[in-house]
């Protein structure tokens, strides 16, 4: 029987991924969030039904789904007190998890990330405790997310924006200044991940995803958000900055699927873009949005507002030359999705 772990799993990619492994495995599913960000299972779930046995609950007809509604460090705690607290506890009978998703951490947008930073430098215990227990529980295949924001922060400026490729992170070179603790606690992650696996024998892969969304992205982040405000008709519409600071788009449908292959293909804790390749100015972004709602609005900068970095987009060349992937859904399929969905909350 395979169980696989995803900690963080009622947040917007922890969600997506549970789904997905829910309806293309008959698999077992052992969720950990402690709903801080993330949203419960009955918000996101068709036909959602649920039993509490001990202190979890066991969600779906079939029983596949377990939901431990807590801090991620709390549970990898109870495992270092006793490995086999979850085979005895809940009577489950398998001896290590099978893929392990690791998406539990401080997220937020730009307001936290440049707001709240030390709060944010949280992530770095969460990480520490979860790459502690990798070495003890050895699961059979690791997912680490790591971040766009892990690049140097000088190769993302108004003057010298270039496609973030794989190599501008070298661990043994000069590995500049990523965005904030944000990034820096993933490019920690990412350097742990590296020694899980040459020093521990862990199976284990990282991710860069530049700007992820979907349709059931919270409201906090800018995509949603720009497409409610759209569907609302808003006039002028507000844009932070300038709006000519840009970023690379990709639909979580795709980094769902790339996530797969990477696992089935990468083990020894390197990192691989997914994006789209391009970059996306926010003002490009409003256009596409309000093109969908038939209006042509003024725009209004809102220059006191946190922006980040100026451009941010990646290289795919090497995940495309080695795996032959690239993403299948476009800007235009996936906004419209978007707002479409957003359409329905306006």
């Amino acid at each position: 029987m395979k169980i696989h772990l995803v900690s963080g799993g009622c947040g917007f990619v922890g969600r997506n991924m549970v789904k997905r492994l829910l309806n293309t495995t008959q698999d077992k599913v052992f969720v950990v969030d402690d709903l801080s960000i993330g949203r419960h299972p009955s918000e996101w779930l068709d036909n959602f039904t649920s039993k509490t046995f001990k202190d979890i609950e066991i969600i779906g007809k079939e029983e596949r789904f377990y939901f431990w509604k807590g801090d991620f460090r709390d549970f990898l705690f109870a495992f270092r007190t006793n490995p086999s607290f979850i085979q005895e506890k809940y009577d489950l009978d398998f001896d290590r998890f099978s893929d392990v998703f690791h998406f539990a951490a401080i997220v937020g947008g730009r307001l936290k990330i440049d707001g709240d930073p030390l709060m944010v430098g949280l992530d770095l215990s969460i990480d520490s405790e979860f790459f502690y227990w990798l070495t003890r529980h050895k699961p059979e295949r690791v997912l680490y997310p790591s971040s766009s924001a892990a690049y140097p922060t000088s190769l993302q400026t108004e003057a010298g924006a270039i496609q973030l490729r794989e190599g501008d992170i070298d661990f043994k070179k000069n590995l500049g200044t990523p965005d904030m603790t944000y990034g820096w606690t993933k490019l920690t992650g990412e350097f742990l991940a590296q020694i899980a696996a040459s020093h521990y024998g862990i199976h284990i892969v990282c991710i860069r995803p530049f700007s992820g969304y979907g349709e059931d992205q919270e409201l906090s982040y800018p995509v949603p958000a720009i497409a409610l405000r759209a569907a609302k008709k808003e006039n002028p519409f507000e844009v932070w900055g300038s709006g000519k600071q840009g970023r690379d788009f990709v639909h979580i449908d795709d980094i769902i699927d790339l996530i797969f292959i990477l696992l089935d293909n990468v083990g020894d804790g390197s990192a691989y873009n997914i994006g789209s390749g391009k970059l996306t100015s926010f003002l490009d972004l409003i256009k596409v949005f309000t093109g969908f709602a038939g209006y042509n609005p003024t725009i209004k900068p809102l220059l006191d507002k946190p922006v980040g970095v100026h451009s941010r987009y990646c290289d795919m060349s090497l995940v495309e030359e080695k795996f032959g992937w690239m993403p299948k859904i476009s800007l235009e399929e996936g906004m419209r999705r978007v707002y479409e969905a957003a359409k329905k909350k306006s």
